[in-house]
């Protein structure tokens, strides 16, 4: 529902000036991309909902707020609303949010392609884009910006400055609507004011714009005030917030001191029903009284069909914030903490999360991140648990150790090494014997996983953290199929086959009966693998098939399974005498290796090995020579790994008549230059690459020069076009 709420066109109130001659020439002119531009109470939400009322095209509505600050989140309400209005390519949906899905390698060019090829033509509305601050929602916006074709548009309003217009305007692709543009002349101000039954002379009404510079806001609140006290007219002077607030003062006192109360309250909420507006208040009429606003007031308006969910007006609200904060500073935190219970009691954690961050209970607010963290991250939402760790701080991580341990966890699976050491670190160093909210038996058994998928001390002590894990996790427990997986990798480091593949069919056993995908996927490669170097070519492929169908369907292509399964499948192809498919999959595989670091070993060594075994195969000593290089980097930060580093001898010493007799030849993108790749489809300049990633301009120029070359291109728009047809980015 509240989904359903963002993705609706506002209603627009009865009387309000009609903006038809902007979106005349908007619609008329020849630009793809509008953006409006003005500070609040520019009537830039009117303007926008007008505009769908009268669109004849299809209208895409998303209603932007802060919560949508994360690149899959804000892909995803893309792909749902060009969908909703188009009907065009339903799957992209789910494409949008999956387990470490690539926003800019894979999410946003794949959501461009599909805009792009739109069946009809239609109209991308965004509101409220100030709220997205993070540079990665404007890097993906920017990709599915340039990709409106012709005969469609984008429109965006924001009080700020949007980064993707000034390229788009440079090049004849966009116009801007500003403040100047949005301004309400004479005959402006009169309806406004004949709207609320006010009488304006043309001499008064060319004082009044000339005054306020024609601000919106102003002339609506000064004739909501004037209906009473005519000589207020005189104090409106330009666009001043503190002009503003006494406005709205004057409009609030005309409320009971009730409705005062529960608008001043409700104000540290983003949205409003009737149920949460109860539980925050501790009161049982809020729906009622949120009806009765929404008739009476150009303040409260309803977001959804049935009227169940309200919003408050953006500049209304911060008032009341304002106010709240002044008056009853000394409930807002007792507020937040009501709304936090209210959301986790109707099943949604998240949310309960973003009200507990504002409140001093660090600890419940941990308990809560721990609980959410591992769901957010597999809808593909990484930045915003970044962002719940961020705001609680170290100190607030480090004071509950369940939490370090998740955080170790989500830095290892996405390339993050040395947060994912110091976090084991922190986590090896403490104790605790508090309930578990993530679902794992104890702590103890969580840090012992973690300890075994980071392999720090080598197979003997893996052996014994893992076999610790699975006589604690019960056969119930959502992290037994997890704790045999490990149990099965750490056996197969201490060189004992049969018993790691018994552990292995037993992981992938309880992972399909638990739907944990990843866990499947993993342990099928494995037994895939095992079955393959036996010589069991059909029970491989029927393992195979399995897995590959797993990774489509729960979109892991960008998942650290994913560069096993992928190589997995590229041996079994090229055995079968595929040799496409099985470069295809190959280079799949290859883009995987991005988050794969020695922050779990076992995986990246093994995932290496088995690509460096195809490619050897396949006749590519280069990629082959490549690969074992990464390996032995990896191998020196995490030398003990058992019957693995043998495994790896064996291929080298195989290898070597091949790597000895041929020239060093192209080697494949390493995967810094994997990571940088994605940027090319921006428009960022190369320092501003550099940024993004942490990494020097004399880096990033280094890292592009070498992209170019491998690929064999002389521009970004050619190492892109090559890298979208080889299967590096997109699809």
């Amino acid at each position: 529902m509240l989904i359903d709420a963002k993705l609706r066109v506002p209603p627009t109130a009865v009387g309000m000036v009609s903006r038809r001659a902007l979106i005349d020439a908007t619609v008329t002119s020849s630009s793809r991309i509008v953006g409006v531009t003005a500070p609040p109470g520019y009537g830039k939400s009117t303007l926008l909902a007008q505009w769908a009322q009268v669109e004849e095209r299809q209208v895409a509505w998303v209603s932007l707020d802060r919560l949508d600050d994360d690149a899959a989140v804000l892909l995803t309400l893309l792909a749902t609303a060009y969908v909703r209005a188009t009907q065009h390519r339903p799957d992209v949906v789910a494409d949008m949010a999956a387990v470490g899905f690539s926003a800019l390698g894979r999410a946003a060019p794949l959501l461009a392609t599909v805009v792009n090829a739109s069946p009809m033509p239609f109209v991308l509305m965004l509101d409220d884009l100030h709220e997205l601050r993070s540079p990665a929602t404007h890097d993906v916006l920017g990709l599915v910006a340039s990709a409106i074709p012709a005969g469609s548009q984008l429109v965006t309003a924001s009080r700020d400055e949007q980064p993707h217009l000034p390229r788009l305007r440079a090049s004849g692709d966009a116009m801007e609507l500003t403040r100047s543009d949005l301004a309400f002349g004479a005959t402006g101000a009169k309806q406004v004011f004949g709207t609320a039954g006010v009488d304006l002379s043309e001499d008064d009404a060319e004082d009044l714009v000339s005054r306020t510079e024609g601000w919106p806001a102003g002339l609506y609140l000064s004739a909501l005030v004037a209906r009473d006290r005519p000589e207020s007219i005189a104090q409106i002077s330009g666009e001043d917030r503190y002009i503003a607030d006494y406005l709205y003062r004057e409009t609030l006192s005309k409320l009971d001191e009730d409705v005062r109360e529960l608008l001043r309250r409700t104000s540290v909420l983003d949205l409003l029903s009737g149920p949460l507006c109860d539980a925050v208040l501790g009161r049982h009429d809020s729906q009622s009284r949120l009806r009765g606003l929404e008739a009476s007031t150009q303040f409260v308006f309803a977001v959804d069909r049935n009227r169940q969910w309200y919003r408050c007006h953006a500049m209304f609200r911060e008032f009341l914030v304002g106010q709240l904060h002044l008056v009853e500073p000394e409930i807002v935190a007792d507020l937040h903490v009501r709304a936090a219970d209210w959301y986790e009691k109707n099943g949604s954690p998240e949310l309960a999360v973003e009200h507990l961050l504002q409140t001093d209970d660090c600890r419940r607010a941990a308990e809560l991140v721990a609980k959410a963290a591992l769901p957010t991250y597999r809808s593909g939402q990484l930045a915003t648990v970044r962002r719940w760790f961020a705001t609680l701080g170290d100190d607030g991580v480090e004071e509950y150790p369940p939490l370090a341990v998740l955080r170790a966890w989500l830095a290892a699976a996405t390339g993050a090494t040395e947060e994912a050491l110091r976090w084991l670190a922190h986590a090896d160093g403490v104790e605790f014997d508090g309930p578990q909210v993530d679902g794992t038996a104890s702590f103890e058994s969580a840090r012992a996983m973690l300890r075994v998928a980071m392999c720090p001390d080598g197979p003997g002590r893996a052996m014994r953290d893992a076999q610790l894990a699975v006589e604690q996790e019960a056969p119930w427990s959502d992290w037994r199929d997890r704790a045999l997986y490990l149990y099965g990798e750490a056996t197969l480091l201490a060189g004992d086959e049969p018993s790691a593949v018994a552990l292995l069919e037993d992981a992938a056993a309880a992972a399909l009966r638990r739907g944990n995908a990843e866990v499947m996927v993993l342990s099928e490669t494995e037994l895939a693998w095992l079955a393959m170097n036996h010589g069991h070519w059909e029970d491989a492929a029927r393992r195979v098939e399995s897995v590959m169908v797993a990774v489509d369907k729960h979109r892991l292509l960008d998942s650290v399974a994913s560069l096993l399964a992928h190589g997995v499948a590229a041996r079994s192809a090229l055995h079968g005498g595929d040799r496409a498919s099985a470069e295809r999959l190959h280079r799949q595989a290859m883009r995987g290796r991005t988050r794969c670091t020695y922050a779990l070993p076992f995986l990246s060594v093994r995932g290496r090995l088995q690509l460096a075994e195809v490619s050897l195969a396949a006749g590519d000593p280069g990629t082959t020579r490549h690969l074992l290089t990464e390996i032995d980097e990896i191998l020196r930060h995490r030398p003990s790994l058992g019957a693995l580093v043998d495994e790896v001898e064996t291929l080298r010493s195989i290898a070597a008549p091949a790597l000895d007799a041929s020239a060093a030849g192209t080697a494949p993108l390493t995967p810094a230059e994997l990571r940088l790749l994605p940027y090319l489809q921006t428009h960022l300049t190369v320092a501003e690459i550099g940024k993004r990633l942490f990494i020097s301009r004399n880096t990033a120029s280094s890292e592009i020069a070498s992209i170019y070359r491998k690929l064999g291109a002389s521009s970004r728009g050619r190492a892109v076009e090559k890298a979208i047809a080889i299967g590096l980015l997109g699809e």
